[in-house]
Parts: structure tokens; sequence; C-alpha cells
């Protein structure tokens, strides 16, 4: 291998567009543009989604959807889930190493969903509702705060 004979691979460099060069390159005379037209003229463009001066479509279709700010921070656990809780004493702490909720979540409410079988003592700072606050205390089960 010598310095003279080193060559980029092949189909790695591709020979740019020589428009306006004549008839015989095949972009001579109208460069490729075509025949008049917006696009045929120099600056001649539109922004995107012009559609010729049609209402655009990101504006002809509705609004759709909204996302509140508090409700990523809130979340909810059923009475069934409390069962797979170790210890007795349950607060938001215990439900985030069990995987229970996220990180990220600040408020937990407690739904009456499924069995609750042994009694728990909910701690200050998880609300409860009330067919899960009657459950709970059905059972033995203590709701502290809220």
């Amino acid at each position: 291998m010598y310095l003279n004979t080193l060559k980029p691979a092949l189909g790695s460099k591709k020979t740019r567009k020589r428009v306006g060069r004549g008839i015989g390159s095949g972009l001579g005379k109208t460069c490729g543009r075509g025949h008049k037209g917006q696009k045929a003229r120099a600056g001649g463009y539109h922004k995107v989604g012009f559609e010729g001066g049609q209402m655009p479509l990101h504006r002809r279709l509705p609004k759709v959807g909204f996302r509140s700010r508090t409700q990523r921070f809130r979340d909810e656990i059923r009475l069934d889930e409390l069962n797979k809780l170790p210890g007795d004493m349950i607060d938001l702490a215990v439900l985030r190493q069990a995987n229970l909720v996220s990180a990220g979540v600040k408020q937990v409410k407690i739904i009456a969903s499924g069995k609750l079988e042994r009694p728990v003592v909910i701690t200050k700072g998880i609300a409860v509702s009330r067919g899960a606050r009657q459950a709970i205390e059905a059972i033995g089960g203590k709701v502290e705060g809220s």
C-alpha cells in the first residue's frame, strides 16, 4: 500500500449535482426545478404544513386532551395489595419500598377493592376511601390522621 494509491471506499463519496451546466448534463436550463410555479422560483417556498392557503390540517382538527399537573403525583392502592406488605404500620415509605408506588408519588389513596386479611395501621399522610376505612376498622385495623 502506497500513499499515492489510497482511495476512498467505493460509493462513500458521491459526486455533487452540477446544475445549470448545459443541456448535456441533464440538469441544464431549469436545473431540475421543472417549469414555473412556486417551487421553481428563487426563494419561493412555503412553511411546513402550508397547504396553498387552505386551512392546514393541524388547524382543521380539534384540540384533544388535557393532562392535569397534580395527577402525576397521585396514586391509588387497593386493599388486597396491603396484604403483600411486611409489618403492620403502613406509610408512604413502606409503599415505595414494596414498589407499590413510584418514587415521584406524593399522595396515595387506599380504595376499597379486594379483601384485607390482617389488621393494619394506616399512618398519617395516606388518604383512605370511606369503604376502605370501614373494611380496615372491621378487621381490627386503625386509620390515623385523615
